[in-house]
């Protein structure tokens, strides 16, 4: 459930950097663009992971001697 309500703000953190980032060019505010690569990553990286935990307990519960 923690893994869901996170991934859920990190999706909203990211709306919200993308309302705020209209109008702008990218490396027009170098700190601007480097949050919201900064955020981007750590989304990415949340969503992988948290797929990962749900793909191996999907595989334990088809192989579960393995």
């Amino acid at each position: 459930m923690t893994d869901f309500i996170v991934e859920i703000a990190l999706v909203v953190a990211v709306a919200v950097y993308f309302v705020m980032a209209q109008g702008q060019s990218v490396g027009e505010n170098l700190t601007f663009t480097m949050v919201g690569a900064g955020l981007m990553a750590v989304a990415t990286y949340w969503t992988l992971h948290t797929a990962r935990k749900g793909l191996e307990v999907i595989a334990l519960r088809l192989h579960p001697g393995k």
